[in-house]
């Protein structure tokens, strides 16, 4: 195995280490906090990452294909990622510290944004909203897009720091939504919107929400799971990251940039978010590619060269 591919070996035996450490963290809550797994709910996911590893294993043993191998193992880690990071949140929620909005609005209100008034362009222009709802749930075929043509065009070391600023992201979200909890702007300030229409994609979130913080909802659950996250905003976290990571492809460059900072302005309305949410999200984003980055540099140190094709990626958001 050449330094190259050890490297990357290293590297997703750390990203299979965090998957582990966070499915441990929910079997303690299934053991000691009162909640129970809905196992049929990780049949699906289970099964495909089992058949994806296979695949990688094949494609890296017997058709010597690393990048293929890749692309079938980092798709595996980000749905087994995926599938224990929801109930993760759920766990995190339970914990039911005193909420925050009140403070999260003030800030907004001190940075001049006016939440109500996003609201009302959306209604005047209901084909707007529509469009910008489209945006906001593209996330998931975004994130499976990008893993394939990362893997696909051999950019390897650069879709190991996609992946782990993910985790990292996700982790970082779920760590200070436990200690600053919040349930989003549209439950704060008890809104229906005028246009039956524009009811926002977190909304089927909020029994489930509430539920964990008054302890009537304990499940655990892959498939199924909500996001319930506020603050801050793990969908305006991953929209930058997806911008880093589609930066190295020219021709995905440009179009990446422009649908997910259109994600970005989408998140107040349809995921029920601060301003402050989202900025926040933002900075998550930029500190976890670094991070992300340094740890591929660490452990992949025969890709100087791909790692400084992807470096404007970093540098711009830096500079966002």
């Amino acid at each position: 195995m050449t330094g190259h591919a050890a490297g990357l070996r290293r590297l997703d035996g750390i990203i299979w280490l965090l998957v582990a450490a966070v499915a441990g963290v929910e079997m303690l809550a299934v053991a000691f906090g009162g909640f129970s797994l809905l196992l049929i709910s990780y049949a699906a996911p289970s099964g495909t990452c089992l058949a994806l590893l296979l695949a990688a294993q094949f494609y890296r043993t017997r058709r010597n294909d690393p990048n293929i191998a890749s692309a079938l193992e980092c798709t595996a880690q980000i749905i087994a990622f995926a599938a224990v990071a929801a109930p993760l949140s759920y766990v995190a929620a339970s914990a039911a510290l005193p909420l925050r909005d009140a403070n999260f609005d003030a800030v907004d209100r001190a940075l001049g944004f006016d939440w109500k008034a996003l609201l009302a362009v959306m209604e005047r222009w209901p084909a707007f909203h529509a469009v910008m709802r489209v945006i906001y749930l593209s996330m998931t075929v975004q994130m499976t897009a990008i893993v394939l043509l990362l893997g696909f065009t051999g950019r390897l070391a650069w879709l190991r720091v996609y992946t782990l600023a993910f985790i990292f992201a996700a982790l970082a979200t779920i760590a200070i939504s436990t200690v600053l909890p919040a349930e989003g702007v549209w439950l704060h300030y008890g809104l229906k919107s005028a246009d039956p229409s524009i009811v926002p994609v977190s909304a089927s979130s909020w029994p489930v929400f509430l539920g964990l913080r008054d302890g009537s909802f304990r499940h655990l659950m892959a498939i199924g799971s909500e996001g319930i996250i506020t603050f801050p905003s793990l969908h305006a976290a991953l929209a930058v990251i997806l911008i880093a990571a589609f930066w190295p492809v020219r021709a995905a460059r440009w179009p990446s940039t422009i649908v997910n900072s259109l994600m970005v302005m989408a998140t107040p309305i349809d995921g029920s978010h601060y301003l402050i949410d989202v900025l926040a999200g933002i900075t998550i984003a930029v500190l976890c590619l670094y991070a992300a980055r340094a740890l591929v540099a660490r452990y992949e140190g025969s890709t100087a060269a791909a790692m400084r094709d992807a470096a404007p990626a970093a540098a711009g958001l830096s500079a966002r």
